[in-house]
């Protein structure tokens, strides 16, 4: 018996009460593979360019609150 197949003779046994959580998981497995697709010479421009303007350095969320004025 093969994956499917079993897959489908659990799904008959499954009450109709938890067919939404099963759902779920079907629709989140059935979005297709993503494609890893390499950079390209602007996007390693963009990201050059985006190195160069970030020291590496953050703030704390309650520094870029205080700054912003927002009280958290």
């Amino acid at each position: 018996m093969s994956n499917k197949e079993r897959a489908i003779q659990l799904l008959d046994q499954i009450p109709e009460s938890k067919m939404i959580y099963i759902i779920g998981i079907l629709e989140g497995a059935a979005i297709p593979e993503i494609e890893t697709v390499e950079p390209d010479e602007w996007d390693l421009q963009m990201i050059a360019e985006a190195e160069k303007e970030n020291d590496g350095i953050g703030i704390t969320i309650e520094d870029l609150a205080a700054d912003l004025g927002v009280k958290l």
